[in-house]
């Protein structure tokens, strides 16, 4: 099967529904047309400087260019996870944590794939790694944000309950407990939606890309089917991560509850 290619003209026919539904917000005093029309600008330019910057990394297929490449991508998720949730640490530590979790969880679940299911080589060939850790990194970064978001705000909500416990003589592990396990289980819950929907409800993205590339229906399951397990993996990393970086920033050594390292709103 040969790959159908896509000119100006068939982009432009699908760019018409965003301005018909940009129209319909005007019509209906939605007042969200102008966010949908630069939402629609900002993606295209976006992706377009994507696209030749990956032309120039695949066509150079150096390791070094590579990694540069996967170390920005790191960055920028590991930004996302840091500036999501409503409060902020002192002194950056949102983005320690954000880089920690993100960073780990991504890299060791690329590696993993690499080295033992698609074997690519060379190894770092990036075809393969870029585009693996690009999804990798938007599953781990939707986990560590949900689950540091949720941290933080329990511990504000739930000071008084954990101060309780601490004065009963319960170590800070087990007075954050069920916090702990109720941020991870937040930051797992759209993973199991998108396992759970998985080819009954949805075909997912990557799936259907491969189809609409001539790959076969198996082999593109197959695919799939891994992929989606080292999204779990990696967001069960990440979520437990930021779980635990989180709670150890806003405690001391001295078993104490330390939310005055909070930025004041």
């Amino acid at each position: 099967m040969t790959p159908i290619h896509l000119g100006a003209v068939d982009l432009a026919v699908a760019a018409l529904l965003v301005l018909m539904s940009a129209a319909a917000s005007m019509a209906l005093r939605l007042r969200i047309h102008r966010q949908v029309l630069w939402a629609a600008g900002r993606m295209v330019v976006q992706l377009l400087l994507v696209g030749l910057v990956l032309r120039f990394v695949f066509r150079a297929g150096s390791p070094l260019v590579t990694v540069g490449v996967v170390l920005l991508m790191i960055g920028a998720a590991a930004r996302e996870v840091a500036v999501r949730p409503a409060r902020r640490l002192q002194r950056g530590a949102n983005y320690r944590i954000g880089a920690i979790a993100v960073g780990a969880s991504s890299i060791a679940t690329v590696l993993l794939a690499l080295l033992t299911a698609i074997r690519p080589t060379p190894w770092s060939d990036p075809r393969y790694v870029i585009p693996l850790m690009g999804i990798v990194l938007g599953s781990v970064l939707n986990s560590a944000s949900l689950s540091l978001d949720s941290v933080f705000s329990g511990v504000a909500s739930e000071r008084a309950a954990i101060e309780a416990r601490l004065a009963l003589g319960a170590t800070m592990r087990e007075a954050t407990a069920d916090l702990v396990r109720g941020s991870i289980r937040r930051g797992l819950i759209p993973l199991i939606n998108q396992m759970s929907a998985a080819g009954i409800i949805t075909l997912p993205g990557i799936m259907t890309g491969q189809l609409l590339a001539g790959m076969d229906p198996m082999e593109a399951v197959k695919y799939q089917i891994m992929l989606l397990f080292l999204l779990t993996g990696a967001g069960a990393m990440a979520a437990a991560a930021a779980a635990f970086g989180a709670i150890r920033a806003v405690t001391d050594d001295r078993q104490r509850l330390r939310l005055d390292r909070f930025v004041a709103r």
